[in-house]
């Protein structure tokens, strides 16, 4: 088995095209656990929009939720439900339910407002799992000011993404992930919290 570290450590490494990095379930299952424990419940109904291979979605599924999975592209998922581009213009369905997803990093901020847009129910949540970093920055600094997070859940041990969903090449990570949380409605201070 070949080991070695994702994207961080190698400067010269190439990005995957559609910047997908599947993952890891036991990030998702951590998360959960945390959020039962601080009594932070989820609605039953949770759209993944970049369910990718289904890493997250089976989780979800395990935990009890009624997932609806979708993509801009076919992985070929056995319950994927069909393309769509999360970020259309034309993508103006309202979605009572909660949101869920590991988004391509470099369209995070479009998903945070799309995703806000998008919710139907006041006290909605948008959940993104999204490295530290996304809270660098002066353009993040203005879209924090007007879209909030409601918590930042930092994992105190490192979690894995992986390129192209394929697991068994990196073993290790230098990158620190978050799960951070937007609720419809929402405003105040956030609420960082460790896992």
């Amino acid at each position: 088995m070949k080991s070695g570290l994702m994207l961080g450590v190698n400067p010269q490494a190439e990005r995957q095209q559609e910047d997908f990095y599947a993952t890891d379930p036991k990030a998702l299952e951590i998360f959960l656990n945390k959020l039962q424990e601080d009594e932070v419940s989820l609605n039953n109904k949770i759209w993944e929009p970049s369910c990718g291979m289904g890493h997250l979605s089976d989780v979800l599924t395990e935990n009890g939720y009624e997932v609806r999975n979708t993509d801009i592209i076919d992985r070929g998922y056995k319950e994927f439900e069909g393309r769509q581009d999360f970020l259309s213009s034309e993508n103006t369905e309202t979605w009572f339910g909660d949101i869920l997803t590991n988004p391509p990093f470099k369209l995070a901020e479009a998903f945070v407002v799309k995703g806000l847009e998008l919710l139907g129910y006041e006290d909605s949540k948008l959940i993104l799992f999204l490295k530290i970093q996304f809270l660098e920055g002066q353009k993040r600094k203005e879209l924090f000011k007007k879209y909030t997070p409601k918590y930042v859940y930092c994992n105190s041990s490192r979690q894995l993404c992986a390129k192209d969903g394929e697991f068994e090449k990196y073993t290790a990570t230098t990158q620190f992930y978050a799960w951070y949380i937007w609720e419809k409605g929402f405003s105040g201070e956030t609420v960082i919290r460790w896992i």
